[in-house]
């Protein structure tokens, strides 16, 4: 038996199948619902349920509590429906919902940003268009099944790029940021045996952080480590749009090197007299020889706009900044929850922690 999932006040609906997740067939259906880790590990996909009756799998109480259950709040990651159910989502609308798509890909670049950052450029086939929201992520498909997200650090208009050779010909080509993390199964090949030319899977768009166009507020653009990336393509995006909203772009790292397109943002500030750059660095040593901002980069924000009531905020990076920061804006700077957009970095190790 279906049931009939509806999401307010969009109008838009959709029907899961028996033991289905609620967000597995809205991805299914091409409805944009917001999600993260689709693990119960990070609460980004967290909404209010209206009406109906669901049934939490197995996920972490930071990203549900028992408190904000009994509340009616679902994660849809892990969510079965038990009824026709009623969610309200203010994020989702028609403009999210981009036909999901599975291809190969090449590795065409490997360049290192940092000790620990690698660019990969990966070329998509010409033959299959990929369109997506700057912002948004593709994940790749493993050899045993296993998924890994990255978010794309260019923006659509910049898909198409020469192809490295001279040629002259030109191929969907996409950007991603990928920070190394000791152990990690995929990381480890990507700083390892990763070569050019190598094929692998690919599938996506996936997630709900794009830059809301619809609205004439002034934004502040937060991020730690490589949650600049979707950041990068928001700031093409917008260069290329022409959007002349006031954005000041907020970005933490513990040492200077962390900051690894650094020169690029100040480039782009220079450019575009609606952008300001600001570099926040938690852990400088005294041989950094840093002048700048310190302390936390969620922080730093309220240190300079006491008042985000009248903003919208884009936040992406660790967890733990992109959670603090949700908490402490919608509580002292008294942010609107609807006006907080955020895409939360949760790696294998945060989704199968305790």
């Amino acid at each position: 038996m279906t049931f009939n999932i509806t999401v307010q006040p969009s109008g838009r609906s959709f029907s899961a199948n028996p033991e289905e997740a609620i967000l597995a067939a809205g991805i299914r259906s091409g409805v944009g619902l917001p999600y993260g880790c689709k693990d119960g590990a990070c609460g980004s996909c967290k909404c209010k349920k209206l009406e109906g009756t669901v049934v939490h799998r197995a996920h972490q109480s930071k990203a549900l509590s028992a408190d904000e259950e009994a509340a009616g709040y679902v994660l849809t990651c892990c969510a079965v429906p038990h009824s026709d159910v009623v969610l309200e989502s203010r994020q989702v609308t028609d403009e999210s919902a981009f036909p999901v798509k599975r291809m190969p890909a090449r590795v065409a670049a490997l360049e290192k940003l940092s000790h620990d950052v690698m660019r990969v450029k990966l070329q998509l086939p010409a033959n299959d268009t990929l369109r997506y929201h700057a912002g948004q992520y593709i994940e790749f498909i493993l050899r045993d099944g296993a998924r890994r997200s990255y978010s794309m650090a260019n923006a659509p208009h910049t898909l198409v790029q020469p192809v490295a050779g001279g040629t002259g010909n030109t191929a969907p080509m996409v950007e991603l940021h990928i920070r190394h993390m000791a152990g990690g199964q995929f990381t480890d090949h990507v700083f390892g045996a990763m070569k050019e030319k190598e094929i692998l899977r690919v599938e996506g768009p996936y997630g709900s952080f794009f830059l809301r166009e619809d609205s004439a507020k002034p934004m502040i653009l937060l991020a730690s480590g490589t949650g600049f990336a979707p950041l990068k393509a928001v700031i093409e995006h917008m260069q290329f749009k022409g959007i002349t909203r006031p954005a000041t772009l907020y970005w933490g790292g513990r040492r200077p090197e962390d900051l690894y397109m650094d020169a690029w943002v100040k480039a782009q500030a220079a450019a575009m007299p609606n952008l300001t750059y600001v570099p926040v660095i938690s852990n400088a040593t005294p041989e950094d020889g840093w002048t700048g901002r310190t302390g936390f980069v969620h922080r730093a924000v309220l240190e300079d706009f006491a008042d985000l009531s009248g903003h919208q905020v884009y936040a992406c990076g660790a967890p733990i900044v992109v959670n603090s920061a949700h908490a402490d804006y919608t509580s002292l700077g008294r942010l609107p929850d609807e006006e907080f957009f955020a895409d939360s970095f949760t790696s294998e190790a945060d989704k199968h922690a305790g």
